[in-house]
């Protein structure tokens, strides 16, 4: 993400002090249709690091592909995931002061269900 300009920043800074009804927000136009949204398009899941033991000739070609051969293995697993009907790490916010979280990256106070088979 880059940075924004000082201007940018005045003007963000400007915008904070206003109250919501001094905002014009006339020129922006009203979503009437929503058919092509797109619901959890910027949900990004907690990532935890991990050692796995991969085939030379399997991690050969996804490393061949470019950067990213992590992404792309997540890529693989999580259809196979889905189909799967696994329901993975499904969290339950006790409070909403706890998202400040602790160090392992997961909400304090919530509680992190295992993957656990949808027909069980």
């Amino acid at each position: 993400m880059r940075k924004a300009r000082s201007t940018q920043t005045d003007e963000i800074a400007a915008l904070k002090r206003m109250r919501e009804r001094q905002i014009d927000t006339t020129d922006i136009p009203s979503t009437l249709d929503w058919s092509k949204a797109v619901v959890g398009k910027f949900y990004r899941p907690i990532k935890k690091p991990l050692t796995i033991r991969l085939d030379a000739d399997v991690l050969h070609w996804l490393k061949g592909q470019g950067k990213g051969y992590q992404t792309r293995i997540n890529a693989i697993l999580r259809p196979a995931m889905e189909r799967s009907g696994a329901n993975c790490l499904a969290f339950r916010i006790s409070g909403v002061a706890d998202l400040a979280g602790g160090s392992s990256g997961f909400p304090r106070g919530g509680e992190l269900r295992a993957c656990e088979q949808a027909n069980e």
